[in-house]
């Protein structure tokens, strides 16, 4: 497996991503830390919300992101914590099978852009950017764990 693949769904230089989010409680997604600017669910669905757009643009829908900021994290939503969960890690699964096919990985793809010109970029490119992105949050995910008391799960081998 290529390590773009590895480091969308296992562990490379993190955690996998299913490991950062197993254990936790619907309570514990919507709870929030003291002086963190959102919970663990509003991550979680943040990096859904990314993926989903960077994925559609691989695949040829190219619809714009959002036109600020706010529109990337959720204002009302009716899913589930299991359900973001669950849409989150499919759509890392998704990804890491576009990383395999390394045909695919030197076409262009168009990115729109609100806020300023398009963006065109190769597949490999915005897959490293996808990865970039999961991690930061992802990262940032742990420390909301860390600070609610409810990291880490006994089997994900990791303590920090």
């Amino acid at each position: 497996m290529s390590e773009l693949a590895i480091a969308l769904t296992g562990e490379s230089a993190q955690a996998a991503p299913s490991k950062i989010l197993e254990g936790i409680s619907e309570a514990a997604a919507h709870q929030k830390a003291a002086n963190a600017p959102r919970t663990i669910y509003e991550e979680v669905w943040h990096m859904a919300f990314w993926q989903q757009l960077s994925l559609d643009w691989i695949t040829g829908n190219p619809r714009p992101g959002p036109a600020s900021p706010s529109e990337g994290f959720p204002s009302n939503t009716l899913e589930t914590w299991q359900e973001i969960k669950e849409r989150f890690l499919s759509g890392t699964t998704a990804a890491a099978s576009i990383a395999k096919d390394e045909k695919s990985l030197e076409a262009f793809v168009l990115c729109p852009n609100f806020s300023g010109p398009n963006r065109r970029m190769t597949v490999h490119d915005q897959l490293v950017s996808l990865v970039a992105h999961n991690s930061y949050h992802l990262g940032r995910t742990v420390l909301l764990r860390q600070l609610l008391g409810c990291w880490a799960s006994s089997d994900s081998g990791y303590s920090w």
